[in-house]
């Protein structure tokens, strides 16, 4: 019966010091020759991000897609507008709550490297990342989605100038 007491304290312990999942501030400083600005399209099928969205995390209502991407980039953020119907609005180094109605999550955004970051947290601890890059004159766009630490989604959309 103590060893019982003693095991269940000790995973009360363990559980009560587990540490909570936090995103991490991104530099709001642009690297020097990058501007992700221009008209793009969507090379591939959109189908791989309806897949994503049907596996429930809370997080996903903040994902948008889209054929073709409008990127603007300013001294401040990047605004990018998805088919010409949804504009999404990042500012350099920001960390700040969003929500979609009832939907609250913290996000952070900011430069990696010549990558754009945008990093989204629901309350449930899971992670949606999205990076924009420009390799070989396309646009890459890499979804992923982090749950208790493991990568359930991984994906990488191309867009190629327009």
């Amino acid at each position: 019966m103590r060893n019982a007491v003693v095991i269940l304290l000790a995973a009360l312990l363990l559980s009560a010091c587990a540490s909570k999942v936090v995103l991490l501030p991104r530099t709001a400083a642009v690297p020097a020759g990058v501007d992700l600005s221009g008209q793009w399209r969507l090379q591939g099928s959109e189908d791989v991000l309806d897949r994503a969205r049907r596996r429930g995390a809370q997080v996903l209502v903040f994902l948008e897609s889209g054929e073709s991407l409008k990127v603007t980039q300013t001294s401040h953020g990047l605004f990018v507008s998805f088919d010409r119907a949804i504009v999404e609005e990042y500012r350099f180094g920001e960390n700040r709550e969003i929500n979609i109605g009832p939907v609250a999550a913290q996000r952070v955004s900011g430069w990696d490297g010549a990558g754009y970051v945008i990093e989204t947290l629901d309350k449930d601890g899971v992670i949606l990342s999205e990076r924009y890059s420009i390799e070989d004159d396309a646009l890459l766009r890499r979804i992923r989605v982090v749950v208790n630490e493991d990568t359930t989604t991984d994906l990488t959309q191309t867009f190629r100038q327009r």
